[in-house]
Order: structure tokens, then C-alpha cells, then sequence
């Protein structure tokens, strides 16, 4: 644990429980920006070679970071950005035109798919505006008019989970596909999409995953043949690296990819996948839930509601906390160094370098400013 602290400078600084929001960044990224400004400043166009290389390395550690194989992988800007590739390569023809979805998924979600009804998509959000998922709700809503079912892994609101064995087979017998949203899981969840069978899992590396700005999209190499974006961009075309013209799609996940690529930040994001894979997914789940097991028995001394599940198959990474005129409790913790974030309720993300000793420091603050 010291010396996993030891690569993260922001730890030095105040108690950081906020990586649901945005997780700590490993100091060697300071090297990666030094040679990045030391390229653009002796500028050679060879350069791209290299930087590719570095795009496909991050794409395909992605991918065996969630048990997928090499190509099924590819990253881009934002989740929003390749959900909408997603989406363009449907035609929503009825009957088979509904994209069933939960009121727990973060706003770009609905937004998409209600921007998609243009073209016929009909969107159905299922939830009462509480914070759990209502499982049972969600796969009654699925049947032979559904195209797609789209949910989060874990939501950001609540940290409350999904059951996606279950709910991918009950999908699959109906003839829906699957779109996840893992933004709020990868990194502090066990995910294997490959045993799950998922068609599409989205996440980035901002979160949970010790990286900045980029999105990533598998699509299940099976089905990838099959479809046809038509957000698309030159780097998607099967001649792309030859620059010229493209006669059809790239194999594999790279057909979902757009324009030219930013390179930055897969080299910066690489850092920290490398850290969390040497850690283990299963070394950090465990730790994860003796942080959050100990936010619950706080908060439970305390008086303070929980609205995250309890149950430790049910709660992802965060807990969630009801606490009365919650974002200015944020705020006020702040200015003493102890960092959440509030969306509606009270957000505590602790991770990997996160110790219990600073989440007890954290809820002694919390209680004091909730006298």
C-alpha cells in the first residue's frame, strides 16, 4: 500500500475519497507530458508511428484489463462520442425499435438514445426516481420489440449494481442486445465481458482507472462484422494507415473508431492501467469493500441514512450518503482537505491507495460538520 501511495502526489496533499468523480493521477505522467512537448517542439511527422503503437498497446491492455481479447477494444474522447457510433448503426424499424434503459444511468445516456428517435427509436426508462435498480422492472420491460437494453454496471448516482449474467441472458432470450456502461465499475469492479457474453461495454479511464480523458468501447468480436457505423471516421476504413481510400470497415472493435486520434492521454492513462493490472482486480475489490464496509458501519453509528445497497454484490465502488444541505457539507469539507463529491447525495469513492485510517479521519470530519 506505501508503495502504491507513493505514486500519487495528490495523496500528499489532502484526504482524497472523490476517484467516482476523478481519480488520482500516478506522478510518472509528468515524464509522459515532458517528451510529449519535446516531440511537438522538433516536430517529425514519423513520430505518428509511435504514437500508434502506443494507441493500440493502451486499447488492447484495456481489453485484457475486462477479459477481452487483442482488437476488440478502441478508445476515443468520451463515452458520448462512441455511444453515438453505437447508435448510428441501427435503423430502428418497428416493431424491434425500443432501447430499454434505467433512470439511474448518467444524463449522456438518455440523451443519446432520445436524440436516436428521429430515426425511430423509442426510448423506455425504467425506475421510480428512487436510488436502487429494480432488476426485476428492468428485464419485465425487455421482450420481442426490444433492440437494445442499455444499463449501468454500477450507477453514479448510488453505486447501486447490476446482476449482468443474469440480465445479458434474459436479454440474449429475447433478441436484445446489451450496451454497458462500466464507467462506474472498470477499475474497481471485477468485469469479464468475454464469460458474460456482453455485446458492447463502455468506460473511461478518468474514473477508477488512474487516467485522464478517454473513453473506451468493446464490442464483442463476433458481432463487430455486422455492423456498420455510420458516425464513423477516416481511421475506421480498412486502408486507413495506407491513406488511401478506404473500401470498406477496419476488422474488429477499429471500425468504431473516428478522425484523427489524440494521443496524450492513452499514454498518459497508460500509467495508471499498468499500476491497477500489477495491483490485481481482485486485490482491489477486496480492498474497496473494507473502505466502503467501514464508511456504512460509520455512517450506520452515526445516524447518517445510506442510500447505497449494503449488500456487498450489490454496491459498486462509491457510498452514497443522504446527509441534509449535502453540497455545502461538500464544500466545507473541502476546505478541509477531505475530498468527496455530491451529486444529489453525498459521494465517497475510496480506492486502491486510500487507507482506513483516512476514511475514519474523513467520517470524523463528516460527522462534525453534521452537528
Amino acid at each position: 500500500m506505501t508503495a502504491i501511495r507513493a505514486e500519487f502526489p495528490l495523496l500528499e496533499t489532502c484526504v482524497y475519497l472523490n476517484s467516482n468523480s476523478t481519480g488520482a493521477v500516478p506522478r510518472a505522467a509528468q515524464a509522459v507530458l515532458t517528451d510529449y512537448w519535446q516531440t511537438l517542439r522538433t516536430w517529425r511527422d514519423d513520430v505518428w508511428q509511435g504514437w500508434h503503437e502506443g494507441l493500440d498497446r493502451y486499447a488492447d491492455g484495456l481489453a485484457a484489463f475486462i477479459g477481452a481479447p487483442p482488437g476488440s477494444v478502441v478508445t476515443d474522447a468520451n463515452l458520448s462520442t462512441l455511444l453515438a457510433r453505437i447508435a448510428s448503426c441501427f435503423d430502428y424499424r418497428a416493431p424491434r425499435n425500443r432501447i430499454v434503459t434505467t433512470d439511474r444511468e448518467f444524463p449522456t445516456i438518455p440523451f443519446v438514445w432520445r436524440a436516436a428517435s428521429r430515426y425511430g427509436a423509442h426510448l423506455d426508462e425504467v425506475g421510480d426516481g428512487g436510488p436502487r435498480i429494480d432488476q426485476d422492472a428492468l428485464e419485465e420491460r425487455i421482450d420481442e420489440r426490444t433492440l437494445l437494453v442499455c444499463v449501468p454496471h454500477a450507477s453514479f448516482s448510488s453505486g447501486a449494481t447490476v446482476d449482468l449474467a443474469r440480465l445479458v441472458k434474459h436479454a440474449h432470450d429475447a433478441g436484445a442486445l446489451v450496451v454497458v456502461d462500466a464507467f462506474q465499475s472498470v477499475g474497481i469492479m471485477p468485469l469479464d465481458v468475454t464469460a458474460l457474453g456482453v455485446d458492447f461495454v463502455l468506460g473511461g479511464s478518468h474514473k477508477w482507472m488512474c487516467g485522464v480523458g478517454t473513453a473506451f468501447l468493446y464490442v464483442r468480436p463476433d458481432l463487430a462484422p455486422t455492423l456498420r457505423p455510420a458516425a464513423t471516421g477516416w481511421q475506421a476504413g480498412d486502408r486507413a494507415l495506407t491513406f488511401q481510400p478506404s473500401t470498406g470497415f477496419a476488422p474488429g472493435a477499429q471500425r468504431f473508431a473516428g478522425g484523427t486520434p489524440y494521443p496524450l492521454t492513452s499514454l498518459i492513462s497508460q500509467i495508471g492501467l499498468d499500476l491497477l493490472a500489477g495491483v490485481g482486480i481482485d486485490a482491489i475489490r477486496k480492498h474497496s469493500l473494507a473502505c466502503t464496509d467501514r464508511i456504512l458501519a460509520r455512517a450506520g453509528a452515526a445516524g447518517i441514512p445510506v442510500v447505497s445497497p449494503v449488500e456487498p454484490h450489490r454496491r459498486g465502488g462509491v457510498v452514497c450518503l443522504d446527509v441534509p444541505d449535502g453540497e455545502a457539507v461538500k464544500r466545507r469539507l473541502a476546505a478541509r482537505d477531505m475530498i468527496c463529491s455530491w451529486r444529489g447525495y453525498l459521494r465517497i469513492g475510496p480506492h486502491i491507495y486510500n487507507t482506513l485510517d483516512e476514511v475514519d479521519r474523513f467520517m470524523d470530519a463528516l460527522e462534525d460538520e453534521c452537528r
